[in-house]
């Protein structure tokens, strides 16, 4: 069945998903001349991350990891640009605030998309087929109806899905649900007498945060049980940020698999951890709580792993076991967040090319220093992947402050040409041996 075309021309691109990273390719991609995309979303419009858009909660990073600034700061979809667009550039000024707030954020991002003509979304890709030198793109409109698209390159921007522990999935719903989810179930919380928040990170933080603070909980027990080994500042030094730039990124993609594999959850505090400030302000709060005497009403520990759950009453009954200390324990709580972070996804639609693409012994995508998977040689067309390379570039692979270098670079490597120009040194520390020691 032939379906539809969006357009009758081949694009140069396709991207399929439109989170933060594809954006930005969608923004540098629109300065290009004579460059043709289309990006694809499934989404009513741009979201990013609703469930903990909270009051008060900040970026992790500079305002300057926008879409474009750290490629091109002179870009019209730069931050900046938007704050000039809606006039706010003095009132920024004057805050003087280097981190902005996450709802500014993503709403600088809805600003962009629906600025762009080669976004659309209510778009579901539903098959990717690859027909000589092209990509034909299948997807469902909102209303049912069924178009495609073609493009000689298909960039993959469809980001990551919550995932809960194991014992918790079978009681998912209205009182256990992941932090992803917090916002949307913050009605169903209010009347709970007892939280509980499984799992550590700035979701975990933002969310026992919220609780202490939230007058729908002043009466509310809080507890935040994570199996980590500490609630641990994420590393914010200078030289350790040096960890989320190219020079990094690239050293680590050239190391030996076994040793990314091993490298990757030893840097948990360079990726997973909560920030500072965070980290200060629940102090701040329980600080003042215990006032005169007071009843803190909250409880923190790590080392705590949650190895079971049941429904009990109209309750859950949670069991922990301590990993320092090999003890076993029972929480009784009246719901669960729990901030365990997010998997990737496998879609679907790309079944029908699926055996062109080559995995390593874990089933994981290879994928080259361009970000593009390594395929059969029956298959010319290209596909590259943002946020989808942990294992092979490392753990600025989700930072924002990297997206807009991974576009430009995607980019370059589509056409051929330095469309962008990129810094060849963009640390002060060498990675590897450093040049001109010898043994």
């Amino acid at each position: 069945m032939t379906l539809p075309h969006d357009d009758h021309r081949v694009h140069d691109l396709v991207g399929v998903g439109l989170g933060p990273f594809n954006l930005a390719l969608a923004a540098l991609a629109d300065a290009v001349p004579r460059l043709s995309a289309r990006f694809l979303e499934a989404r009513p419009d741009f979201s990013w991350h609703p469930g903990l858009l909270l009051e008060g909660a900040r970026l992790q990073v500079p305002f300057l990891a926008d879409l474009v600034s750290m490629v091109d700061p002179t870009s019209r979809w730069s931050f900046l640009s938007y704050l000039r667009e809606h006039d706010r550039l003095f009132p920024f000024y004057f805050a003087e605030h280097f981190h902005v707030p996450r709802r500014e954020y993503d709403d600088y991002c809805r600003w962009v998309a629906r600025s762009l003509d080669s976004c659309r979304f209510d778009a579901e890709v539903t098959a990717v087929r690859a027909e000589d030198d092209a990509f034909t793109v299948e997807y469902t409109r909102a209303d049912g109806s069924r178009e495609a698209v073609r493009g000689h390159a298909l960039v993959l921007g469809i980001g990551t899905a919550p995932v809960l522990p194991e014992p918790l999935r079978a009681l998912e719903g209205e009182r256990v649900l992941h932090a992803a989810d917090y916002l949307d179930h913050a009605d169903a919380l209010a009347g709970a007498g007892d939280v509980t928040v499984v799992g550590s990170g700035q979701s975990g933080a933002e969310v026992f945060l919220d609780l202490l603070r939230s007058p729908e909980h002043r009466d509310t027990r809080v507890r935040w049980l994570t199996r980590s080994p500490a609630f641990a500042p994420m590393e914010y030094s200078k030289l350790g940020l040096e960890h989320f730039t190219p020079d990094y990124t690239a050293y680590f993609h050239a190391l030996p698999e076994p040793v990314r594999d091993r490298l990757v959850p030893e840097q948990w505090q360079l990726y997973k951890g909560v920030s500072a400030d965070t980290i200060a302000e629940i102090h701040d709060v329980l600080y003042e709580r215990g006032i005169g005497g007071g009843e803190v009403g909250a409880s923190l520990a790590a080392q705590c792993e949650l190895v079971g759950a049941r429904a009990e009453g109209d309750g859950y009954e949670l069991r922990f076991r301590h990993r320092e200390q090999e003890r076993a324990f029972t929480v009784r709580t009246d719901a669960v967040v729990a901030a365990s972070g997010y998997a990737q996804r496998a879609p679907d639609f790309l079944a029908p090319v699926a055996k062109f693409l080559r995995t390593d012994a874990r089933g994981r995508h290879v994928i080259g220093a361009d970000h593009r998977l390594e395929t059969d040689p029956a298959l010319s067309t290209p596909i590259h992947v943002q946020n989808a390379e942990l294992h092979t570039h490392g753990v600025g692979t989700p930072d924002l402050g990297l997206g807009a270098w991974r576009a430009a670079t995607i980019l370059n490597s589509l056409t051929g040409r330095a469309v962008y120009r990129l810094p060849e040194r963009t640390a002060y520390q060498t990675f590897g041996v450093p040049a001109g020691e010898h043994r």
